[in-house]
């Protein structure tokens, strides 16, 4: 794959990018080889970008990602993880459903963005991965934390890239307001976006992804499919994470028929679409098979003709000055 720098920096990505929280054991159980072929399918692919936390499966996506890489050339990929969230070992007491992993609740997770809490994450990490380095971490989630993330946590994530810790830091969050604040008060090279644009939802144009290319901010997109709406649009598929509404699904159908006309799966349109904007640089898939892998990775390398974006604008199906893909045919 060609590889672009995140922002400014030296680390440089792929278009596609592998999301681990799948193997974490998000939502359902997935087996340690079923993990690792999933992981060697991305490698095989030409997947060069993997993105993990401490939050996907209490440790779990981690280290089943750390020993899948452990025997693969460190130079020749990209590593992201995530500061936030401290995993603090508690007697097992039963499952981690509530928080979405099918996992035994043998941690708590505390929040601390605290410069201090930044390196023990960084630390902790480290230690389950059983990698050398970390090349980006986000802030994750800080919503409800936002000075403290900004004050303490973001200047201790500055000092580790200029000591040469990390390559690059950022910011991950499903929301736009606190990225795009960070954006404009801080040195990020990344925002790790999700959700927020995809062919149902761009409120990421409104301000965020603007700021980032006046800022030379990359933008890595993550829930392109919103949680499954995109992948397979049916009445009880999910749109972030809760069942959508008749009129998503509705709107989600009409985009499948649009580009069935077309000869495109909406699948590939979906990972297509945010790369009109200049500030992308990668979109993250989260899979936890091989299948899904070498499905995400045919889907993004499908050509979709400039008549589709034109067909969704002309229908109302997408904002008629959204940007969309340069002309493919």
């Amino acid at each position: 794959m060609n590889l672009h720098p995140l922002g400014r920096t030296a680390v440089r990505v792929g278009r596609l990018a592998f999301g681990a929280a799948g193997i974490g054991n998000l939502f359902t159980p997935v087996g340690d080889e079923q993990a690792a072929e999933a992981v060697a399918a991305a490698w095989a692919c030409g997947v060069r970008y993997f993105d993990t936390a401490p939050h996907y499966g209490l440790g779990l996506s981690e280290r089943r990602l750390g020993d899948a890489l452990r025997g693969l050339p460190r130079h020749e990929y990209v590593l992201s993880t995530k500061v936030g969230r401290l995993l603090d070992p508690i007697p097992t007491a039963g499952d981690d459903l509530a928080n979405g992993f099918a996992v035994p609740a043998d941690h708590r997770r505390r929040w601390d963005f605290t410069a201090e809490g930044v390196r023990r994450s960084i630390e902790d990490s480290l230690n389950r991965l059983g990698l050398d380095r970390i090349d980006v971490a986000y802030l994750h989630d800080p919503d409800d934390h936002a000075e403290q993330a900004l004050d303490q946590a973001y200047p201790e994530l500055e000092r580790l890239r200029a000591e040469g810790v990390l390559g690059a830091i950022g910011i991950g969050m499903n929301r736009t307001e606190l990225p795009a604040r960070f954006v404009r008060e801080t040195d990020l090279d990344v925002v790790l976006l999700a959700g927020r644009y995809s062919l149902l939802d761009q409120r990421g144009l409104l301000e965020l992804l603007p700021l980032a290319e006046e800022r030379q901010v990359a933008v890595v997109v993550g829930g392109v499919f919103n949680s499954g709406l995109l992948a397979d649009p049916k009445p009880g598929a999910t749109f972030d994470y809760r069942t959508a509404s008749a009129e998503l699904v509705g709107r989600a159908l009409q985009l499948k028929e649009a580009c069935g006309r077309h000869g495109v799966p909406l699948r590939a349109a979906a990972l297509r679409f945010p790369f009109g904007h200049p500030s992308v640089t990668s979109v993250l898939v989260g899979t936890r098979s091989a299948a899904e892998v070498e499905d995400a990775a045919a889907m993004l390398d499908r050509p979709v003709p400039d008549a589709l974006w034109a067909d969704l604008k002309e229908r109302g199906l997408l904002p008629v000055d959204v940007p969309t893909p340069e002309k493919e045919g």
